[in-house]
């Protein structure tokens, strides 16, 4: 038990506050979703295909910067602790969001997100915070309440902003900032320092923060290393959705704005409540291990379904099976965290976190590609699903990945000295 958390009380206060703060980040990340679009048109002068070319430039830049500082964060917080990195980044985030607001070209809209992209360290921080405090047997639940969260975040997020971008397109940016700085107050009064000065590293170490050396950091762990790929093929994946989705539907089934609106709405809740209520008593009675392979083997059933479903009524009742790719991430999370010391964990969730900004800068293009190309004129066969199946693959790689690399045997105590 940390000496810096005494109680369980206390600890249960500390990860209610992680819950808090995940929850409010991702929302106000859902909120300027909906009004970005409309904000950069504005700046460019009206024109549509000049927004459409900056909102692509936003997001490669947003997931190439998230690359480069997620390694950075996580041994900062490995050195520091974690409460002084997850407070400047709620501290950053709002005043990124008031610069935002207040930005009157596309270029100075553009160094904001940009630094959103080093500020959004939320995430990473309270990876590495839950398994500071929580005992290994309990993680995949704490990390399950966690993507419950980023559920909820994405699902209301933008709803609201929808309704305030309608007002004005910098009125969710005002909101936004709003709540991030309220989530910066509460911490400063609130969250204790889940990592004492003697479980820290020794020593800031940049060959380790930067993203090649993050990522040969987890080649030290074997088993790590194969369940970080694991957690990249399951990310990637799932960058299916957001890439092709909405145009996959209105191709296939006709399904306007409203329509594939209510969908992702479903979709999300499904999310919330398979993190929240399933996970948990799931991985208690069937282990980390069974949960990995059980969530990915319905994620591949449902991106299989969606993939050949010829009518919108089988992409519904493929939904539900497809949902339960989320026991994935806690699950293989929870097993990282037993291989690895507490002084490294920032280091390690750092990387983790680097690998998904990868993911979300190959996968928009590979899976809009491949949709593009198959329901093209020059494509050998007529196929709309063809992402889906895409998807399908990296997850089976994924599973034959965890059927060996999914074994909880090792402990922290074991792991390498921390550097």
């Amino acid at each position: 038990m940390s000496a810096t958390l005494p109680a369980p009380r206390v600890r249960r206060a500390a990860l209610a506050f992680i819950f808090v703060t995940v929850l409010i980040d991702f929302l106000a990340f859902g909120l300027i979703l909906p009004g970005l679009p409309h904000l950069v048109e504005r700046l460019a002068g009206g024109s549509t295909a000049t927004a459409a070319y900056w909102i692509a430039v936003f997001g490669t830049a947003f997931a190439a910067i998230q690359f480069v500082s997620s390694p950075i964060q996580g041994a900062l917080s490995d050195r520091f602790g974690r409460r002084p990195v997850i407070l400047l980044s709620c501290l950053g985030l709002g005043v990124d969001f008031v610069f935002m607001a207040l930005a009157d070209s596309l270029p100075w809209l553009f160094v904001g997100r940009v630094v959103s992209g080093v500020f959004s360290a939320s995430f990473t921080i309270a990876n590495a915070y839950i398994a500071d405090v929580t005992p290994p047997e309990d993680r995949a639940r704490s990390y399950g309440i966690v993507g419950a969260a980023f559920g909820m975040g994405l699902v209301f997020g933008p709803v609201l902003g929808g309704q305030l971008s309608h007002i004005d397109p910098r009125l969710p940016f005002w909101f936004a900032a709003g709540l991030t700085l309220l989530s910066f107050c509460y911490g400063w009064f609130v969250l204790p320092e889940s990592l004492s000065p003697e479980r820290r590293a020794r020593k800031f170490d940049w060959s380790h923060a930067n993203p090649l050396g993050s990522l040969l950091l987890l080649k030290r762990y074997p088993q790590v290393f194969g369940l970080a790929a694991v957690i990249f093929l399951v990310n990637l994946a799932q960058y299916v959705y957001p890439s092709v989705f909405v145009l996959f539907a209105d191709y296939r089934y006709h399904w306007k704005e409203d329509a594939v609106g209510w969908v992702l709405g479903a979709v999300g809740v499904l999310s919330v409540l398979v993190n929240a209520l399933l996970i948990g008593p799931g991985v208690k009675r069937f282990g980390e291990r069974r949960a990995l392979l059980f969530g990915m083997g319905f994620g591949v059933l449902g991106f299989i379904v969606i993939g050949f479903a010829d009518a919108g009524w089988i992409l519904l009742a493929a939904l539900p099976f497809g949902t339960l790719l989320a026991f994935a991430g806690p699950a293989a999370q929870a097993l990282v965290t037993r291989q690895v010391g507490a002084a490294e964990q920032g280091r390690i969730q750092g990387a983790l976190t680097s690998l998904v900004s990868v993911a979300g800068i190959v996968g928009p293009a590979m899976f809009a590609g491949s949709f593009g190309y198959f329901i093209g004129t020059d494509a050998p066969v007529h196929l709309p699903g063809a992402p889906f199946f895409i998807a399908a693959v990296f997850l089976c790689i994924g599973t034959l990945i965890a059927w060996r690399y999914a074994q909880p045997k090792a402990t922290a105590a074991a792991v390498p000295e921390p550097t």
